[in-house]
């Protein structure tokens, strides 16, 4: 299959193709095209040229898109799970999950379409403010640039283009590399749904090439980026003065309180860490358990990770499938033994069978190994015994990252000392960091970001605040 371009409304081959191959079968899928700096450009003057089509949109007819996108989506849910596994070898069952939080955030896109407003500003309030009326409006911030990664590639896409839609701005949407074929699916449907001609476009290729011209171009109004805290920065550090929103990497933590039902949580904890082979954001990747209970959380842990099913990511009783590419794999692998020779204990896992790394626990893994200190976007987590909550506060704190966090306990006093403490842009209590809905503010602090998503809060990040006076002569 030869994929297009979709620029200006128009289905565009390149001269430049890559082969899109199967994370877990190897074999070749797709030929995708790798956008010229000449074809990026284009896509980015068919955005600029076609803000004002898109802005003069009513709320009605914002919303009316997106509801029936909505409703393509749901007649085309199998398809796109399908496609989402093949690209990316997530399990089905993940895959389906996925299109429902899909269909949901172009629904509350939808819904927040038709909420947009400013405020009335009290002017008589100053000694200088008599006979004044001022009010603010919230306007479209012109072109975003999405750039998006492979986890997931339906979802976060929402995330960018929904609420884009919603506030009336037009879009040039950059697909991770190995997963352009959900992006590419989008556009198809965005077509069908009534999205006026060159609003959205969609340019597969290099970041190099690609996004490099989508951050420094001055046609673009906004980038808004989820990927790795290093490509961040760098976007940051290029994009001068236009608005940047970052969603970046993590190495969530979690605290389990003495007293809590292991039987209730292991199942949480097994799914927070190895969901996706463990390649989502906030997936748990270090646990810290009060030592009064350490022995037996790890005893069922190790049980109830061994009933993980492993195998192809479209057979729907699989859990497990491969990682996104040979050298993560080979990269995990060498962490996990880094990890055993600083002093970690494999509890489960740490071995490869075929091309899929078995889902691994490793007990007392030292703070500076790189399964504790980076993001490890692998099916490993660590499991560290602790004396007291404020040690695992302490140790979920000293972290160069702060996505969100998780404590499990039955002391409320202790859930409220939590979730001041955590050092953190969400706070999950008694549930897993890996807890996510997509109308909520998510975002991070430190390296994890300097943005929240969720429909609202994202159109607030891309709109441009304008304020009205108005001399009553």
């Amino acid at each position: 299959m030869k994929e297009k371009l979709y620029i200006n409304g128009e289905w565009i081959e390149s001269n430049e193709y890559a082969d899109l191959y199967s994370p877990f079968s190897g074999e070749k899928i797709a030929e995708i095209p790798q956008a010229s700096n000449e074809q990026v450009d284009a896509a980015i003057d068919s955005a600029y040229n076609n803000r004002g089509i898109m802005a003069s949109l009513t709320a009605f007819e914002k919303a009316e898109i997106l509801e029936n996108l909505v409703i393509l989506l749901r007649k085309n849910r199998l398809k796109a799970a399908k496609i989402i596994s093949i690209e990316s070898a997530k399990p089905i069952k993940f895959s389906l999950s996925e299109v429902d939080r899909t269909i949901e955030t172009y629904k509350f896109a939808a819904e927040e379409a038709k909420r947009i407003h400013g405020e009335m500003i009290p002017l008589d309030a100053a000694k200088n403010g008599a006979n004044k009326l001022g009010y603010t409006l919230r306007e479209p911030i012109g072109v975003v640039a999405a750039i998006t990664p492979f986890n997931f590639p339906m979802n976060l896409v929402a995330h960018k283009v929904g609420p884009a839609i919603a506030a009336g701005n037009t879009v040039v949407l950059k697909p991770a590399s190995q997963t352009p074929l959900s992006a590419f699916f989008l556009a198809e449907l965005l077509e069908e749904a009534g999205l006026p001609k060159g609003t959205v476009n969609v340019v597969s290729g290099s970041g190099r090439i690609v996004g490099d011209r989508l951050v420094t171009s001055e046609k673009v109004s906004m980038v808004t980026f989820t990927g790795s805290p290093e490509v961040g920065i760098g976007i940051k550090n290029k994009a001068g003065l236009k608005r940047v929103a970052l969603e970046l990497g993590s190495n969530s933590g979690l605290v389990i309180d003495d007293g809590v039902d292991l039987d209730k949580i292991i199942p949480k904890c097994v799914v927070g860490a190895f969901s996706n082979q463990g390649q989502v954001c906030i997936s748990l990747q270090r646990i810290y358990v009060h030592e009064n209970i350490f022995n037996a959380f790890i005893n069922k842990f190790k049980e109830e990770t061994e009933k993980l099913i492993l195998g192809n990511p479209i057979e729907e009783s699989t859990d497990i499938s491969a990682l996104i590419s040979g050298k993560d794999l080979e990269r995990a692998k060498v962490w996990i033994d880094e990890a055993v020779e600083e002093g970690g204990k494999i509890i489960t896992g740490g071995q490869i069978n075929e091309n899929i790394l078995l889902p691994t626990a490793i007990a007392n893994a030292q703070a500076h190994s790189k399964v504790s200190c980076q993001e490890v976007f692998a099916p490993i987590v660590t499991i560290n015994c602790i004396k007291s909550i404020d040690e695992g506060i302490n140790l979920i704190n000293d972290s160069r990252f702060g996505l969100q966090a998780g404590i499990f306990t039955n002391d409320i006093q202790t859930a409220m000392e939590a979730s001041k403490k955590l050092q953190v842009g969400g706070v999950m209590i008694n549930d897993v960091p890996t807890y996510r809905v997509d109308q909520m503010p998510y975002g991070g602090v430190k390296e994890s970001g300097n943005a929240r998503e969720g429909l609202k809060y994202t159109i607030e990040e891309m709109t441009e605040m304008k304020l009205v006076v108005w001399n009553q002569m």
